[in-house]
């Protein structure tokens, strides 16, 4: 159960991250749907992520069946900066390919 706890909230914060970042940077924005959309996928590969290169800190907890404060939060921050990464990512790409066409 932890690791589909884990996944629900590595694609949560990944919304969330995707949402903030496309308020954050209006010109790279891809709109809200488009943000939740690059913040999930983000989100989910963030989360992965953080748990394969950090393993003990941030994702063993999840992993293992048992969540602990210090797992959720490593979980959150590493899909939120995942959410928001990605569709900064895809939000340069959209306008350095609107600018050329």
């Amino acid at each position: 159960m932890g690791g589909v706890i884990g996944w629900i909230i590595s694609l949560i914060s990944g919304i969330i991250g995707g949402n903030i970042a496309g308020g954050a940077m209006k010109e790279q924005s891809l709109g809200t749907l488009g943000n939740s959309i690059a913040g999930l996928v983000g989100g989910g590969l963030g989360g992965q992520l953080l748990s394969a290169l950090i393993g003990g800190a941030a994702g063993a907890g999840a992993q293992g069946g048992s969540l602990d404060i210090g797992s959720i939060i490593g979980n959150i921050a590493g899909s939120g900066v995942g959410g928001a990464i990605l569709m900064a990512i895809i939000g340069f790409i959209k306008k350095a390919m609107a600018t050329q066409g």
